[in-house]
Parts: C-alpha cells; structure tokens; sequence
C-alpha cells in the first residue's frame, strides 16, 4: 500500500510502498502522535526502514492495498 508522508519544513512528501497493513501502520502512527515514541518508523517494501521525527509530522496519508496486475493488458 501507498503511505505519504508530509513533514514540517519539508518542500515534498515523503512517499513509499510499505508491506505493512493499514491497521499496523495506523497503530504507529497513532503511538508516535500520542508520545509514546520520538520516531514515526515505517518500512518499504524492499525493508528500508523511513524515520521521521514525530514533532515534525504534518500530516501521514494511508493509501489502499495495491492490486498487482499480472500480464498485459488494454486499457
């Protein structure tokens, strides 16, 4: 899935594709904007990790699951 990332002072977005399920990247986000960490810590799908400090988050977008698609098609 698609997850956006807006950071404070920033010109641009930070954007991945994380591996990680809506519910689980909601839990982090929500405990990173309660306090409870310093760092928003997501992961990519290829297992690089994307630390943002949480007193710099403006704003976290979490977009629907991706669908591959598989051989060609018409559009």
């Amino acid at each position: 899935m698609e997850v956006k990332i807006g950071v404070q002072y920033a010109p641009r977005e930070i954007v991945l594709e994380s591996g990680q399920s809506v519910e689980e990247v909601e839990r982090l986000v929500s405990d990173a904007l309660a306090g409870k960490t310093q760092l928003l810590s997501l992961q990519d799908e290829k297992g690089r990790k994307v630390l943002v400090p949480t007193d710099r988050l403006a704003y976290v977008e979490i977009g629907e699951p991706t669908v591959r698609k598989v051989g060609f098609g018409t559009l």
